[in-house]
């Protein structure tokens, strides 16, 4: 169809719907014009919509016609993202091959995906008036906490933020302070950084920020592989302190919200100013308030998860991966984008330095690194001068096991404890046991959902399916042979927990597992205990290996890492050894020596043997140069055609007219296969694999082949998507 003159400029709108295409608008009745990176309000089959602005055009390949005017302009005056985050998100939706409007969604904080929701004003701090002071100037009488929060403010102005960290009440109490007319609020004047001094940074560390430093201005990846406990966070401080102080602003991800309340402490203290916090466990209140305070510039220092990647920020300067080699920089449904990928993008468009941290990098990292693509920079040694942990390898085939732990290992847990020292133990596997069992029959309890087996949580006598959500009370008998001999196989977080604590009834037992820490703060509660320093054992799944600093753990027990060995995914061992190193990396990390029990039934296993014996750099290399001898990635550029639905032969039928139609061209095309999990939640899942050795050569491909397979009838029956350069299988 030809482009159609029209009377008025188009609006081009990205909506939330699952479509590969923007949508054409006229503007709204009033004659207002929408500013590309607004919201609009548009109607939309029956129902009314609100999309971005992406572009206008004097030109619609629509009928005039046909086209309808927008109901309102949402933002007017003032578009939400500006133009290098379109150009960004422009970049995504083509190169992940999702549809515009979900995309573009991701961008925006939940409030501000419903038309009703309007932009909050400037924030606001909280000062004494002179009736204020002179109330100081008096004894407090009764009124402590009153008395004790205007103390706070009588050292300086306070935000709401600032003054949620003087006590859980402080809401009523400035209330009641500011009825008394001792406190008054005020606009909130910007932010300026007061930076206090760190300590002493090591050469490898000095060496590391200035190159980073000299970067500033300049697009340039910089790859911070140090050794667990070598100050890598303290880089990140020295190059923050300088390009806050330069008016820049800076962004850190990290990849889960259990480290964001250590990071912030250690933020805030050392650079002296408040980090705008964006992650889903913050109300969508306070997060609205936060992306907009990051959208005008004023929080210098924004501090989130995956998605805090699009936020709009006026002066960024430099862009933060903490713990880049984790698989939760990935997201795994819907827009399936790689935040690790996507934050070099955003710094490349912008011109800005990127800083990717890890002590196990991602072989993707490595082998750019390697190539020259990215300033590498190694710290080999703790900023504390303590020395790596010693590994001890305990080969269990030959040791009686008591609920998953050998004796020899509960014996080095006492003494470690004598020593008024701390343990730790990980175990990657939540619940009392991962399989409720007949002893007579054989009967074991499976998820009639999914391709796996019901999780047994005694504490609240539930089967629980951790893929699907299922549940159902534990049976008093075997639902085949009715006989009484129901018990628990292998082992899980709450069975160590309850066996630790019989076996040293003395040292308190804490969990850190999804279950544990459910509610709001309960993470961060139980660090703080460990934190003091008493003899404790930490028992917990792999939210315990991620970045934490617990200066009097000196013992880690690695319960079991053998299934790993033998997985059918091709990233296991990698996943392998970065979990080994991270979590073996609590140990030791101020002047006591660490320890690390490695119990396992393989302890011949060469891939192993050489990450203990060599460390993580050897062992990732050989584990890439396998990698390019398979063909597989990094050597290669992925992407899987994931298919499911309720019949299996639905999915595979799909995935059969899906081949017949895949164009020639370089890139291979393998399949169909079953995921390694095939069924999920009542659904068959399969896919196909493309591969090729250059990325280009990849997307050629997959675009041409994109209009084929919408238009596949088979695919009605399916629900698929495109997944660029998969993670998981």
């Amino acid at each position: 169809m030809n482009r159609l003159p029209v009377p008025a400029r188009v609006l081009k709108v990205a909506l939330p719907v699952p479509l590969p295409t923007l949508f054409d608008y006229l503007p709204a009745s009033g004659g207002s014009q929408a500013a590309v990176g607004a919201r609009v309000l548009v109607p939309f089959g029956r129902r009314k919509l609100v999309g971005i602005v992406v572009e206008t055009d004097a030109v619609s390949r629509v009928d005039p016609g046909r086209l309808l005017p927008a109901v309102a302009i949402l933002d007017e005056g003032q578009p939400l993202l500006d133009a290098g985050l379109l150009k960004l998100l422009t970049w995504c939706w083509q190169y992940y091959k999702h549809a515009p409007g979900d995309v573009l969604q991701t961008a925006l904080p939940p409030a501000l995906r419903k038309a009703e929701t309007r932009l909050p004003g400037p924030p606001l701090e909280y000062r004494l008036t002179e009736a204020g002071h002179n109330r100081l100037e008096q004894a407090p009488g009764r009124a402590k906490s009153q008395f004790a929060l205007l103390s706070e403010l009588a050292k300086r102005p306070l935000s709401a933020a600032s003054l949620a960290q003087t006590g859980p009440r402080w809401r009523p109490t400035l209330a009641r302070l500011m009825e008394q007319g001792w406190v008054q609020s005020a606009e909130q004047a910007r932010e300026v950084p007061r930076v206090s001094p760190g300590p002493e940074l090591m050469p490898e560390q000095v060496q590391a920020v200035r190159a980073i430093k000299q970067s500033a201005g300049r697009f340039q990846c910089h790859l911070l592989d140090g050794v667990t406990g070598s100050g890598k966070t303290e880089v990140y401080l020295s190059v923050l302190e300088t390009l806050l102080s330069e008016g820049k602003q800076g962004l850190v991800l990290v990849p889960e919200i259990g480290l964001t309340p250590q990071l912030l402490r250690r933020f805030r203290r050392r650079l002296g100013l408040e980090p705008a916090v964006l992650h889903s466990k913050v109300s969508e209140g306070e997060r609205l308030a936060a992306w907009e305070s990051a959208r005008t510039g004023r929080s210098r220092l924004v501090i989130g998860t995956r998605s805090a990647l699009f936020t709009p920020m006026p002066g960024l300067g430099i862009i933060i991966l903490d713990e880049e080699h984790d698989a939760s920089f990935k997201q795994q449904d819907g827009f399936r984008y790689s935040a690790r990928d996507v934050a070099v993008k955003r710094a490349s468009g912008l011109e800005v330095p990127v800083i990717l941290g890890s002590a196990t990098p991602s072989l993707e990292s490595l082998n750019n690194a390697a190539a020259g693509r990215y300033q590498w920079h190694r710290l080999r040694q703790r900023a504390t001068r303590a020395a790596m942990p010693a590994w001890r390898v305990l080969d269990v085939r030959h040791h009686t096991l008591f609920s998953g732990l050998a004796e020899g290992t509960l014996e080095a847990m006492g003494e470690t404890l004598s020593r008024g020292e701390q343990v730790m133990v990980f175990l990657n596997r939540r619940g009392w046991a991962p399989v409720l069992m007949c002893g007579d029959c054989g009967w074991h309890g499976l998820c009639g959902r999914c391709d796996a087996h019901l999780t047994w949580h005694r504490g609240i006598g539930q089967l629980w399916c951790h893929h699907c959500g299922f549940q159902q009370r534990v049976p008093a008998f075997c639902p085949e042979c009715r006989a009484d001999a129901l018990s628990g196989a292998g082992e899980g977080t709450q069975q160590l927990e309850q066996v630790i604590q019989a076996r040293f009834p003395d040292a308190p037992v804490l969990r850190f597992d999804r279950d544990s820490t459910r509610r709001k703060g309960s993470f961060d509660e139980q660090a703080e205990a460990v934190m003091e320093g008493s003899p404790c054992v930490l028992v917990g799944t792999q939210m315990l290996a991620k970045g934490h600093h617990f200066p009097e753990v000196t013992l880690v027990v690695v319960v079991n890492v053998d299934q790993s060995l033998f997985s059918a995914d091709y990233r296991a061992l990698e996943r392998l050894g970065q979990t080994l190193v991270q979590v073996s990396g609590r140990a030791g990390r101020v002047e006591k020596p660490g320890t690390v029990i490695l119990q396992t039934c393989q302890p011949e296993n060469e891939a192993l043997a050489q990450l203990i014996n060599e460390g993580y750099e050897p062992f990732a290399q050989a584990q890439l140069e396998e990698r390019v001898q398979a063909q597989l990635p990094p050597a290669t550029y992925q992407a899987l055609v994931r298919a499911d639905a309720h019949k299996r032969d639905d999915v595979e039928r799909f995935l059969k007219a899906a081949k017949r139609c895949f164009p020639a061209g370089k890139a291979s095309l393998f399949g169909p296969m079953p995921a390694i999990m095939e069924k999920v939640a009542g659904r068959y899942r399969m896919y196909l694999l493309v591969q090729a050795r250059a990325r280009s050569e990849l997307h050629r491909q997959l675009d041409s082949w994109l209009d084929e397979l919408r238009g596949l009838p088979a695919g009605r029956k399916v629900r698929w998507a495109i997944d660029v350069d998969p993670q998981d299988l």
